[in-house]
């Protein structure tokens, strides 16, 4: 009996339990299905606050958008056409003769490219990046309204990754320059460009950070990073504020898959705008110089001199001369502020530095043996660029810089290699198709190069063939180059 009843116990709780759960699935399905035939409202108050700040944005871009432009280049390379192994180095050197110099023939390809630019001055300046143009031929430019017109070159500066070019038309829109130095974390941007070759793109994003350096897109580096989308061929267009004003130059993108990851830099306009300035006014760029080697400081350093932050830069060196060692800047000095700001790193100093004009009187405070010192200078003009092209000999159109400790880290060149860094090679060089930017040339003709002077005179000397010893990707080669080739 007492079985039976345990068992009709355990049955009706199960039955209950069953028609709970069956009451509590028909109620959500209930809700769900009323939820569903209701007519949802967006409230008024949503409707106006998303209205406005849209507007808002469409106003910025309609402003904007008649002063960018699109950039299309091409340019004429020349490239063997002599399968491997017919162009190595040893088969040349033993059947060059006897095919009648078949390997050196070359055949000649047009190469396109897009990118964006901005209006920057009514007269026909326009802003864009050097790597847009670069080794251009021809430079065509087109406007909001459809106008196509022939772009001239006015100046480059590939330290900074800024070109400046010019056209001959009317009824041009200038866009506004805003203070990069302004902008603030978090601040709302909009870039514009022509990314894949669509037309006046516009994206939207943050300011993500500013003072960006060692990112070794260029040598002078003081990026803003945004989360705006850039892509390829949004090189060279604005980077705008909420008031419409240009802030920055769209340069690249941090990706390791070669798409958007969310990383996107551009080149302030308070620095582009100096670099304009110079290549317009000097067909140059006249840098500062205070002529000091300096390092960032590390956590150790901080804590043995009391530093409350790790900011500033650290004295290694000081050039003999120099309007640091004229101003009583020592080794081991760290110098903290430059000029009324405050300095944050060895990379933040020296755009500090370069940025500034020659001749000015400048403040420099600095921390010496836990002691701060307030010390003047004037700021000297930063000797020449270490930079050389050779026109009248075998050599011509080689373009090659000083192999500095930075590049030899950035490219992973061991320290047995020394020479001269390939920049650029020029359309139509005899090294075209041959050598290319990044190799290190170190001997030219059983001649050492170690360094830009050595390669200067040399080059210049060497008229006819020249047999070029260089490093490349962790290999050791050769060429031979013939005036003609």
């Amino acid at each position: 009996m007492r079985k039976n009843t345990k068992f009709f116990i355990s049955g009706a709780v199960l039955i209950l339990i069953g028609i709970t759960i069956g009451l509590i699935i028909a109620s959500n399905f209930d809700l769900q299905t009323k939820g569903f035939s209701e007519d949802y409202q967006i409230s008024k108050e949503s409707q106006e606050t998303l209205s406005k700040i849209g507007n808002a944005m469409a106003e910025v871009v309609q402003a904007v958008r008649p002063s960018v432009v699109n950039i299309y280049t091409t340019k004429k390379i020349r490239r063997q056409t002599i399968p491997f192994p017919f162009n190595d180095p040893f088969f040349r050197r033993f059947f060059d003769e006897e095919f009648g110099g078949l390997f050196d023939r070359q055949r000649e390809f047009t190469q396109t490219s897009l990118g964006s630019g901005v209006i920057v001055d009514a007269s026909g300046y326009i802003l864009t990046n050097y790597h847009v143009i670069k080794g251009a031929d021809e430079i065509k430019v087109k406007l909001y309204d459809k106008r196509v017109f022939d772009g001239t070159v006015i100046g480059y500066d590939a330290k900074t990754d800024v070109a400046v070019i010019k056209i001959k038309a009317d009824n041009l829109r200038a866009i506004k320059w805003g203070d990069s130095d302004k902008l603030k974390v978090g601040e709302t941007v909009i870039a514009i460009g022509n990314p894949y070759g669509l037309n006046l793109t516009v994206t939207s994003g943050i300011v993500s950070a500013t003072g960006r350096a060692n990112v070794g897109i260029s040598d002078y580096e003081d990026f803003i990073q945004t989360d705006a989308p850039i892509n390829p061929g949004n090189s060279g267009g604005p980077l705008v504020n909420v008031k419409g004003e240009l802030i920055g130059i769209n340069t690249a993108i941090f990706s390791t898959t070669g798409g958007y990851q969310g990383i996107g830099f551009a080149i302030p306009s308070n620095m582009a705008r100096v670099v304009m300035d110079n290549l317009i006014k000097h067909k140059k760029v006249v840098r500062g110089w205070l002529g000091v080697t300096v390092q960032d400081i590390d956590p150790e350093m901080a804590k043995s001199i009391n530093l409350k932050e790790i900011k500033g830069a650290v004295v290694t060196d000081v050039q003999e001369g120099s309007p640091a060692e004229k101003a009583g800047i020592l080794r081991k000095d760290i110098l903290i502020s430059f000029d009324g700001r405050e300095v944050e790193d060895s990379a933040h100093l020296r755009n500090l530095v370069v940025s500034t004009p020659p001749g000015k009187n400048v403040k420099i405070e600095i921390i010496r043996n836990g002691k701060t010192y307030t010390l003047t200078a004037t700021v000297g003009e930063l000797p020449s660029e270490q930079k050389v092209s050779v026109s009248e000999s075998v050599l011509a159109g080689i373009h090659v810089e000083e192999l500095t400790p930075r590049l030899r880290s950035q490219l992973n060149i061991p320290r047995r290699i020394n020479g001269v860094i390939v920049s650029s090679i020029d359309s139509g060089s005899p090294a075209e198709g041959m050598l290319k930017q990044g190799d290190v040339i170190m001997e030219i003709n059983n001649q050492k190069i170690n360094n830009v002077k050595d390669f200067s005179k040399i080059a210049s000397q060497t008229k006819g063939r020249a047999i070029i010893w260089f490093y490349r990707n962790g290999i050791v080669s050769y060429i031979t180059l013939n005036v003609g080739q």
